[in-house]
């Protein structure tokens, strides 16, 4: 059965990953066994990033590019392979948030949440699966959704929207390339404790709303969602394809 979950020799990218759950999706697939590059924009957090992961014991490296850059893109995809790294595994995770009533919302602010959530996933992807069918070895990719890939929320619409676009780009990407052997799926977290949180986590009355909806009275954890990156990482997710996990401790099921 281990094998089942064994990801040895097998190299990941996660963007947005030299903190939060980028940094926690790469220290799982790690400890399972592959080789992680880390992504983000600021060099000094990447760096410390890979440092961290290194004194571990584990093969990491970093590639700074922004995922909303096409050409920044596929430059470093170009790199990486000159460096014989062929991405097997592709998380796209990253993303920001932005809380705005959309009355008062001005469109560059739509469009940067929308660029950066779903555009950058667009891009990135089909850069890691026009390599990985090229290959001809199949690969993994998943992307990042939310609870606002299923269920709306006030004051966040552009996460809220680019979100459920997550969701059926996932659809699609399983549409378009689970005949090369590439299976598509999404995580869904829930209620997490991250740095972009901290400030809800620090809201004593939202604190409140978070325990009081979920039935596991709680806030996550970004260790809770490495097991579900390791499997739709592994061959046990083999036959799995097109889909999204939640990982939120039971708030949708009471939704």
């Amino acid at each position: 059965m281990n094998t089942l979950f064994d990801l040895t020799g097998k190299t990941a990218l996660v963007t947005g990953s030299s903190r939060g759950l980028g940094y926690a999706f790469a220290e799982g697939l790690a400890q399972a066994g592959a080789k992680v590059i880390l992504n983000g924009l600021n060099e000094e957090m990447l760096n410390a990033a890979v440092d961290r992961l290194q004194k571990q014991g584990y093969q990491a490296q970093g590639v700074k590019f922004d995922v909303t850059d096409e050409a920044a893109v596929i430059t470093a995809f170009d790199q990486l392979s000159a460096q014989g790294n062929e991405i097997d595994i592709l998380m796209n995770n990253a993303g920001i948030q932005f809380r705005q009533s959309m009355v008062e919302l001005k469109l560059e602010d739509w469009q940067r949440v929308l660029d950066i959530n779903l555009t950058g996933a667009f891009l990135v992807g089909r850069e890691a699966a026009k390599r990985m069918i090229r290959c001809a070895k199949g690969g993994k990719i998943i992307n990042i959704g939310s609870l606002t890939s299923q269920a709306a929320r006030a004051t966040v619409a552009p996460y809220t929207a680019a979100k459920g676009g997550i969701k059926m780009l996932t659809k699609s990407m399983a549409a378009e390339w689970a005949e090369f052997n590439i299976q598509t799926n999404a995580i869904g977290p829930g209620y997490i404790v991250t740095d972009m949180n901290n400030a809800l986590v620090e809201n004593k009355e939202f604190d409140a709303w978070v325990k009081s909806s979920n039935p596991s009275r709680r806030w996550g954890l970004p260790g809770e969602l490495a097991g579900t990156a390791v499997y739709l990482s592994s061959s046990a997710s083999d036959y799995v394809n097109g889909q999204i996990i939640y990982v939120d401790g039971g708030w949708l099921a009471v939704l």
